[in-house]
């Protein structure tokens, strides 16, 4: 998956980042890709994801339609797993976000026990992602490699913690700018790690974002 290829960090720095996607291919296997994609999320939540999503509509942490000057006191900063299983209406792209790569693979595990019939795919450290199909008795199939950021003006990027943040969102609706004034105000003490990770995360499209490794990244950001 393209959109989770590139996101920065050194391999210590991504160990406690796991994506799996489950889609169907349109006019092949999506008669029934509603139940089983809604089974797949289901499934995932018995080993306590990171956050779940639904190409369509959002992770767990969403935007709203209703707003007003009073939501950032009163909006309800729970997950919402629920909403986004039952917001699968329509044949889509799901998935599931972990931080530990033993839930992953019980995960995984389990889906080839349940042979859903629609394509998976494992976006991590490579390595892992090998491993973690092994266990379950098979081989990878294929693999997408990101040769990371190339060219003369690189040194115009953000700074380290800027990066990890933003490319979480493989769409890019996380911009340089936000990512850096939540770090920025962080630091500052005018928001927690957990509640700048929650205003990120809402602009992520497809719920890929890792809740955990952000509040990881702002907490690393305060040291000196």
């Amino acid at each position: 998956m393209t959109n989770t290829l590139h996101r920065y960090g050194t391999y210590d720095d991504q160990c406690d980042d796991f994506i799996i996607f489950m889609m169907p291919t349109r006019g092949i296997n999506d008669g029934q890709a509603v139940e089983k994609q809604k089974e797949f999320l289901r499934t995932a939540l018995k080993y306590d994801p990171a956050n779940l999503g639904d190409a369509k509509k959002g992770g767990w942490y969403r935007s709203e339609k209703s707003l007003n000057p009073l939501v950032h006191w009163k909006r309800d900063a729970r997950p919402k797993a629920e909403d986004v299983i039952e917001g699968v209406d329509g044949p889509s792209t799901v998935s599931a976000v972990f931080d530990n790569f033993e839930a992953l693979q019980s995960f995984v595990a389990e889906l080839k026990e349940l042979d859903l019939g629609l394509s998976v795919n494992v976006a991590s450290l490579t390595d892992k992602a090998a491993e973690c199909c092994r266990a379950s008795g098979f081989e990878r199939h294929s693999v997408n490699y990101s040769l990371g950021f190339q060219g003369r003006n690189i040194d115009r990027l953000p700074d380290k913690h800027t990066l990890e943040l933003s490319t979480m969102c493989g769409h890019g609706m996380i911009s340089f700018s936000f990512a850096k004034k939540m770090l920025d105000w962080v630091k500052a003490g005018r928001r927690t790690p957990e509640e700048a990770t929650r205003y990120l995360a809402r602009f992520c499209v497809c719920g890929i974002f890792n809740p955990t490794r952000a509040c990881r990244i702002f907490n690393e950001s305060r040291t000196p």
